[in-house]
């Protein structure tokens, strides 16, 4: 027992020591603050934390902004003191004492003429008492509440009264265990005084009219000590100057860096797959079962006009659910094919995978076409037989999931590969695709699917080395969704609007959020639910599908739910896309305030493929409190408001922000740290212009200038 108290003690010493209060600054951390230590000198913890944040070069201290200011630039009476405010005054102690009730604390009284104060320490050493004993005059700076008892502080940091006050806002960083304030406060000022920061933006470049403009060492030096007189809404909104010049850097730089990926890619190789009446492009057109829309018809031209050139397509085609994405990557394989060449095809899922090889055998065998399928679920027989089918060229087409890039895999003849959902893959499994082109010197041509409407201000900053086609126009005979929120306690009522569905001859999708019970998350699973609709609904077959069961139960659950045996398919979101039953018109998603917007979307257009009216039921749980957070309330109010995937997906960005979207494009990184897409989309058009021009006229400084910002993710654009 001796032996705990010691290390909580320890423990307790060591967090004080990162939240040391303004008497500590200065007396405990005298280890040199130069994140670069020469030779084979020892780390301080200090320093070794630094490196664990990325502060590692000057450069990075000098970008690592503060998180808020304290103002001690001046001194508050109490008397003009307001509820909740954040002051710093200066008093007396007029009292200091330990009290155990209702637990162990330090009290103490400062009076500031006829106003008196009480500071509260429940955390606190003996080095407190002596610098807080009675008589002592301190500056004290906190948050002041006022009660029945007065006015009251709590944990407030003081330090002895007199000296000269602070001439600009006090900083409070981003920080880490082990790493004061006051330690990376010296650190960062350290590494200004050292920098001589080279302008990058050359003076003739014409600069956004919001606001003057100011060198990027003045912002620097502003927005680590604001004067106390600049405007705090400015510096938190972040419309002051000083950021202006921070995020049209940054933008600046994104840009650049995207724009010369574009232009490395121009350099490379691709065979060029010739235009025109092709036999097999013709041929699918004819037998399809279906025309295809305008929108699909400019699109597949936009394609064609690409895979005619000799330079690499890097093409990402958006679609919302159900516009016909498949086809037309069908059709563009044709091109290939047409020419001589193979195509590849990848998907994130097996159940995704299987769906496009299904619909791609029905279109293309009856034309010869030979389709390959792999996965890492085949037995070694079969995935024998398909890698010598793909390593002579005999199958023109391979459709699969991960198992496409693993090594073995060799293409005779690879000219065009096709990503679908293609912000589920990360960026080497996009490369490794890329490399699998035999010829030497070429790439092949790429075209990435997603049914995830990217926003113009996301696709502008974050794809803005890719050329994009919309698919903006749903095919003829797609009913409309009507979408309802309703509460579980109405779970009754939802099973009998499925029994009225499978009477007309209807199926049904119950999407649970969870397989197995979760004490962290109360949440009924998947099993039960089965169970619950099986007793429900008898002389229905309701099936069972999650990620856990083995390929070949799933590939018969499918099947039976596909050919409509099944009335009610249970699943968790291994559904959410490539499954099309047009016979389904009812979904049913379960805890549907835990999902995110775009997946509820995903979900709900698996239902409204067919003629027969359609619908989405989003049943929510009432969390403990009895209220719906606000985020969960504003996606099902979304989701209920529209049925248009660009709309949702804007929406989705104003709630969540651009992570969702891009998946592992940067690879957990994000690129954007200052500027924002939904108030900057001005400056991010200023960007992608004054990019252009700089690496037309001024080549060695917007290389300089990616250099400074983007450093090694630059990388992750290339993918």
């Amino acid at each position: 027992m001796k032996e705990l108290k010691k290390c909580t003690g320890r423990l307790c010493r060591k967090r004080a020591e990162v939240d040391a209060p303004m008497h500590n600054v200065g007396m405990s951390e005298k280890a040199t603050v130069s994140p670069k230590p020469s030779g084979s000198q020892a780390l301080s913890a200090p320093q070794k934390a630094l490196r664990k944040l990325g502060l590692v070069r000057d450069e990075d201290l000098a970008l690592h902004l503060p998180l808020r200011y304290e103002d001690e630039t001046r001194i508050v009476r109490l008397a003009s003191a307001r509820d909740g405010q954040t002051v710093q005054i200066e008093a007396t102690v007029t009292s200091c004492e330990v009290s155990y009730r209702p637990r162990r604390q330090l009290l103490v009284t400062v009076r500031d003429g006829d106003d008196v104060c009480l500071l509260r320490f429940f955390s606190f050493y003996p080095s407190h008492q002596k610098a807080l004993a009675v008589g002592t005059r301190v500056r004290v700076r906190g948050e002041v509440r006022s009660g029945l008892m007065g006015w009251t502080m709590m944990h407030p940091a003081f330090k002895a009264a007199g000296g000269e006050l602070a001439q600009s806002m006090t900083p409070v960083y981003p920080t880490s265990a082990g790493l004061s304030q006051a330690f990376l406060r010296k650190a960062v000022v350290q590494a200004l005084n050292r920098l001589h920061w080279v302008e990058t933006l050359p003076e003739s470049l014409e600069w956004p009219i919001r606001v003057p403009r100011w060198s990027l060492q003045q912002a620097l030096q502003f927005l680590h000590h604001p004067s106390p007189e600049v405007s705090l809404a400015q510096l938190e909104d972040r419309t002051h100057p000083a950021w202006i010049r921070l995020k049209c850097e940054e933008l600046l730089a994104q840009q650049l860096s995207q724009q010369m990926a574009r232009r490395e890619r121009d350099q490379l190789r691709a065979p060029a797959l010739a235009g025109g009446a092709g036999v097999l492009h013709a041929q699918l057109l004819q037998t399809l079962p279906f025309g295809l829309t305008a929108a699909q018809q400019r699109v597949g031209q936009e394609i064609d006009a690409d895979l005619q050139r000799t330079v690499p397509m890097h093409r990402l085609l958006q679609g919302d659910v159900g516009a016909g994405k498949t086809v037309v990557a069908a059709l563009a394989a044709m091109r290939a094919m047409d020419a001589g060449w193979q195509c590849a095809l990848m998907a994130p899922t097996e159940i995704l995978a299987a769906q496009h090889f299904s619909k791609l055998v029905a279109w293309l065998e009856p034309l010869g076409v030979q389709v390959a399928w792999l996965t890492g679920s085949q037995k070694k027989k079969e995935r024998t037989l398909m890698l010598e089918r793909i390593a002579s060229g005999q199958a023109q087409l391979v459709v699969g999931t991960h198992a496409v890039i693993q090594e073995q895999v060799q293409f005779a003849r690879l000219a065009l590969a096709v990503i679908d959902e293609q912000h589920r893959f990360g960026v080497a499994q996009r490369l490794a695709l890329r490399s699998k082109m035999q010829a030497a010197g070429m790439e092949p041509h790429m075209l990435m699917m997603s049914a995830t409407p990217i926003p113009r201000t996301l696709a502008m900053s974050y794809y803005a080395d890719l050329d994009v086609s919309i698919i903006d126009q749903l095919p003829p005979g797609r009913t409309p969704v009507v979408t309802r929120v309703i509460s579980d306690t109405r779970r009754d009522e939802v099973i009998e609007r499925i029994a009225s569905q499978l009477t007309q001859g209807r199926q049904v999708y119950w999407v649970c959020p969870l397989i197995e019970e979760s004490e962290a998350l109360d949440l009924t699973n998947a099993t039960a639910t089965h169970a619950e609709l099986s007793e429900a609904l008898p002389g229905v077959m309701v099936g069972l599908l999650h990620s856990r069961m083995p390929t070949s139960e799933k590939k018969a659950v499918m099947d039976l739910f596909t050919r409509g045996q099944m009335g009610v398919l249970v699943s968790t979101t291994v559904i959410e896309v490539g499954v099309d039953v047009p016979n389904a018109s009812l979904m049913v998603i379960e805890h549907a305030e835990r999902f995110g917007l775009s997946q509820l979307h995903q979900l709900r257009g698996r239902v409204g493929r067919g003629a027969a009216a359609s619908a989405c039921v989003l049943l929510y749980g009432t969390p403990q409190g009895g209220r719906l957070s606000e985020t969960a309330r504003e996606r099902l109010r979304a989701m209920v408001d529209t049925n248009d995937g660009f709309e949702i997906a804007r929406r989705d960005l104003e709630i969540r922000g651009p992570g969702e979207f891009l998946g592992a494009r940067q690879s957990g990184a994000p690129l954007l740290r200052f500027a924002d897409l939904q108030t900057d989309g001005d400056l991010l058009e200023w960007a992608r212009t004054a990019a252009q021009r700089m690496l037309d006229d001024f080549p060695s400084l917007a290389q300089q200038h990616v250099d400074r910002w983007m450093g090694a993710k630059s990388e992750y654009l290339k993918a």
